[in-house]
């Protein structure tokens, strides 16, 4: 029986031809690191596309939240519990209300009817540490203004249980005692300060006749004004407490200033 080549109908490929088709699909199923490797670049596109997105949309939420939720955020009326009163009174107090000018004028009435009432009506000194400037004034009338020198706010220590700090102490203070030709009784620190070693409480060395300058009037606490032979340094904060003063300025201040006249110092 003679053997014969059957052919199915619409096959016309040669043996040649599909021997390569058969190769082809052979290689594909028999390569599967290929398929992997375009698997794992289609997951990283997908994941850095995602990410893309993410930050594009964030980028855009907050460009909104900036141009459209604040200035709408800010035209909302606050949520409060207080009462109805409360609430007109704290209404009232802003700045963009209107001001009712005839309760401002009374208002400042009544300031400057304070301010006379407090105001001393014989003379005052006004010391401003700050600037070291004086005001002496009498009633509503300013007498003079110069300069002055104030407490240094340094440090002097000797050993661990002695230490000074020389400032001028701020407050409301009397005029205590007016000495012409003051005297200075030097305390501990001034020998310390210098180096020296502390004399005895009556030794001649603690009399300074010359320091203080023609006048002195007393505060209280060891504290007072005075003169000073360092003139160059008024308007300074030099001093271990006391107030110094020019020569001129120390004795209109010692003139116009009777005992009780009130000293304030800020």
């Amino acid at each position: 029986m003679n053997n014969k080549l059957i052919m199915n109908e619409g096959d016309t490929s040669s043996p040649q031809e599909s021997a390569n088709f058969d190769s082809k699909q052979s290689n594909e199923f028999d390569n599967p690191a290929a398929k992997g490797s375009k698997s794992r670049v289609f997951r990283i596109t997908w994941i850095v596309t995602k990410w893309i997105g993410f930050l594009a949309f964030s980028f855009l939420f907050i460009l909104a939240f900036l141009f459209y939720l604040i200035p709408f955020a800010q035209n909302l009326e606050p949520i409060t519990f207080l009462p109805d009163t409360q609430m007109m009174l704290s209404q009232d107090s802003g700045e963009n209300q209107p001001v009712n000018s005839d309760i401002l004028q009374k208002n400042v009435e009544e300031l400057r009817k304070n301010l006379a009432q407090k105001t001393p009506k014989n003379a005052y000194l006004i010391i401003n540490t700050s600037e070291n400037k004086f005001q002496l004034w009498n009633g509503n009338t300013q007498v003079r203004k110069g300069l002055c020198s104030t407490g240094s706010y340094t440090i002097l220590k000797k050993g661990d249980d002695k230490k000074w700090i020389f400032k001028t102490p701020r407050g409301v203070f009397k005029i205590r005692g007016k000495t012409q030709s003051p005297v200075w009784v030097k305390p501990d620190w001034a020998f310390i300060e210098e180096g020296l070693p502390v004399p005895s409480p009556r030794h001649p060395s603690r009399y300074d006749n010359a320091t203080l300058g023609d006048y002195s009037l007393s505060l209280g606490d060891g504290y007072m004004i005075h003169g000073t032979l360092y003139k160059r340094f008024l308007g300074m904060p030099v001093t271990h407490g006391c107030v110094r003063m020019g020569d001129e300025d120390l004795e209109s201040v010692y003139k116009n200033m009777p005992l009780s006249s009130k000293v304030y110092i800020y």
